[in-house]
């Protein structure tokens, strides 16, 4: 049984150096956090998560909703710790797997065989684990003898199809998930749907980030509400989302 809590957490980003307010805007505009101690005489910082509290447990499907950045991202970083918070607390019971891009690690001048056992590793497997996986990678990503060649080689499609399949053969108890990773050929596009389907089918907790309406209703049974680093509304994804609606058609008034 997976479990998930956080409490009380803020995540915030301090600004340093002679370039402190253009990377305040850069961040600012990126989090859509809120700018803390601004007068002149204290250090700057951008609060990017603003006392987030939450529970998830196994069989919870969460899906993050909000704009650009409300702090869907930043809260999928700190779930799968890119990112320690500033405050606050997070329990969690389980393996975490984040997917919040393509496999890691990817080095250029080694195969794509080679670049199965570093990012396996990279991805928290065990050399067994990865042994056992090797021969369906290989096979799922349909590259054939070119698995042996340096992946310099490959085409930007191949690139891909490698990456994803690596990145969906992990096991995953507690699975945070980014709409971002995908596979960029096309001819591939519905074989990685599938996977990732199938991937989500067995994991005990769900967090996804999403724009996509559809995909938060396909994929979840609870969704949070998120605006300017704030948890604003939680609860069932039809409500959230047309709470979300409502907000984006009073903006837009």
């Amino acid at each position: 049984m997976s479990y998930v809590q956080l409490k009380n957490v803020s995540v915030d980003f301090p600004m340093f150096g002679s370039n402190k307010n253009l990377r305040l805007s850069l961040i600012k505009g990126i989090t859509g956090g809120q700018i803390l101690g601004s007068s002149k005489h204290q250090a700057i910082s951008v609060r990017a998560l603003d006392d987030i509290s939450l529970e998830l447990r196994s069989g919870d499907r969460l899906g993050l909703i909000g704009h650009n950045g409300a702090g869907k991202t930043t809260l999928l970083r700190v779930l799968a710790g890119v990112y320690a918070p500033t405050q606050g607390n997070i329990i969690v019971d389980g393996r975490i797997t984040p997917l919040l891009q393509q496999a890691p690690g990817l080095e250029m001048e080694d195969s794509g065989y080679e670049n199965i056992i570093t990012c396996g590793m990279l991805l928290g497997m065990s050399m067994d684990e990865i042994q056992s996986k090797v021969a369906s990678i290989i096979e799922f990503s349909d590259l054939g003898d070119y698995i042996f060649f340096p992946i310099r080689t490959y085409s930007s499609g191949m690139l891909a199809r490698l990456s994803f399949s690596i990145a969906t053969s992990i096991d995953p108890g507690i699975l945070i998930l980014d709409e971002g990773i995908g596979a960029a050929d096309a001819r591939f596009s519905d074989k990685a749907a599938m996977r990732i389907k199938e991937l989500v089918s067995k994991t005990d907790i769900l967090v996804l980030a999403s724009h996509s309406d559809a995909l938060i209703e396909s994929m979840c049974n609870k969704a949070i509400l998120m605006d300017h680093g704030r948890l604003i509304d939680f609860g069932s994804v039809s409500e959230i989302t047309k709470r979300y609606q409502r907000l984006l058609s009073s903006s837009n008034n």
